[in-house]
């Protein structure tokens, strides 16, 4: 069986036709036009405020165009108007992290000049500066990626982001995260539950419920080309302070404050010498280095590390 996701909204598209971004007001599972979003009164809604009519931006050089879209989410994407519409299913969270197809999704996004107009070629990116100075305005430019800002096209409830730019659309938020101003959070990642992220969450990755990860803390993604495993952290769990881990965590573990834990790290047990990759997703850890020997030490937790304040995590 095929699963079916829809969207309608509207997509951006340079001179030479190619699509810069596509924001969904309207999305869902199953085929656009199916008999629910009818009984719904969905679809008279989406084509009373869509159209069908294209507006062309003469300062931007471009066209913004309507988009009726419905795509098999276990294909990969098609098109940048396919892979926009995952991106923004993640995070509006109607599909958790790793739940859909997302390889292939570089692949099918264009790079693009993010700017405080909205997004411009960047083949054209002189020429559009150029109009705006002639018209008395400025253009700044936010960055140069295939990926927007999530809060540009989604902004979910209940989360609290202090630096938008450090969350790419695609990430999944689950009520009562915090995201801090060096915290990161990639595409096709994010956090099942309450969590406070002041250091990076990677592609691919999944944060349990109540778990917090320390200011320079580091998760290790596939998306570089280093390795294959997607890494997990299960609820409760903290990472210290420029910490870091290339296994998955169970839940109730903790890592020590500039402790790095990969695959391939020695870690010494209760019963004698292992790899990191054999203690991957075992929980109730407490993961710390001998000060003297240098020694990497994974021993059962003897207490918990706390938890995490609930007034920081109420998403209001």
């Amino acid at each position: 069986m095929t699963r079916m996701a829809w969207g309608a909204g509207l997509a951006t598209v340079d001179s030479n036709g190619s699509t810069l971004d596509t924001w969904y007001r309207w999305l869902g599972w199953g085929e656009f036009g199916n008999n629910e979003m009818d009984v719904k009164g969905i679809s008279r809604e989406i084509e009373a405020e869509l159209g069908l009519r294209s507006v062309v931006d003469d300062i931007r050089k471009v066209t913004v165009r309507p988009v009726r879209i419905s795509v098999d989410v276990d294909l990969a994407p098609a098109s940048p108007e396919d892979a926009y519409l995952r991106l923004h299913l993640l995070s509006h969270r109607l599909a958790v992290p790793r739940s859909i197809m997302m390889d292939g999704t570089f692949g099918a996004l264009n790079n693009v000049a993010w700017t405080n107009l909205g997004p411009v070629a960047i083949h054209d990116l002189d020429n559009v500066r150029l109009a705006v100075k002639k018209a008395g305005g400025a253009l700044s430019v936010h960055g140069l990626d295939k990926f927007p800002r999530m809060t540009d096209y989604v902004v979910p409830t209940g989360v609290r982001i202090a630096d938008a730019d450090r969350v790419r659309l695609g990430a999944y938020l689950a009520e009562g995260t915090t995201v801090m101003h060096e915290g990161f959070c990639n595409f096709n990642a994010g956090t099942l539950g309450a969590s406070m992220v002041e250091g990076r969450i990677s592609a691919g990755v999944i944060v349990g419920d109540g778990s917090d990860v320390g200011g320079g803390a580091s998760i290790m993604g596939s998306l570089s080309g280093g390795g294959t495993e997607v890494i997990s952290i299960g609820e409760r769990c903290l990472l210290g302070a420029n910490s870091g881990i290339g296994i998955s965590l169970g839940d109730d573990c903790a890592v020590e404050a500039g402790l790095y834990v990969t695959a391939s790290t020695p870690v010494m047990t209760p019963d004698g010498v292992k790899k990191g990759r054999e203690l991957s997703g075992m929980g109730g850890l407490l993961f710390i280095r001998d000060g003297q020997t240098g020694q990497v030490i994974a021993r059962p937790r003897s207490r918990s590390w706390g938890e995490l304040n609930a007034e920081l995590h109420s998403g209001q």
